[in-house]
């Protein structure tokens, strides 16, 4: 699975321990910085993770900012994604199994980085349910995204 991951300067610490858990683990990663720790706006990142999960480049996207919720702001600007903040476990496989969800956002200053991989880790391993009363739903979020462009 390839997956997108991008981080502002807020996420930058923490981005390097998920990359080299999704190294560990074998996914293939295009990294879309930031690259040090200068600032930087993450509406810019979160966009080019967005990009390749629209264009069939990451199937999985993850943003890492302060909180989690500028990076979901921003992804969720971007018509056929869904992002989430997630800091604790279940909500990192829940958001895909009822939302199908393709982005995580994490807090960087909320969570530490143990959490962090094992959230990462529920949620690339996680699955769209088939039950009718997901799918029933996220076809209405879809139907919304149409009614907004």
């Amino acid at each position: 699975m390839n997956i997108a991951i991008g981080s502002d300067h807020a996420g930058f610490s923490l981005k390097p321990v998920i990359i080299e858990f999704l190294n560990q683990s074998g996914y293939h990663i295009i990294d879309h910085g930031s690259y040090d720790p200068n600032p930087v706006d993450f509406p810019d990142i979160a966009k080019k993770v967005c990009e390749d999960i629209l264009n069939g480049k990451a199937q999985r996207g993850i943003m890492i900012c302060g909180t989690g919720v500028g990076a979901a702001i921003a992804c969720n600007k971007i018509h056929g994604i869904r992002a989430s903040v997630c800091h604790d476990i279940y909500t990192a496989h829940q958001c895909v199994e009822h939302d199908n969800v393709n982005v995580i956002c994490l807090g960087a200053q909320i969570i530490g980085s143990a959490i962090a991989t094992e959230m990462v880790e529920e949620f690339l391993q996680a699955r769209f349910s088939t039950k009718e009363e997901f799918r029933r739903r996220v076809k209405k979020l879809d139907m919304m995204d149409i009614d907004k462009r």
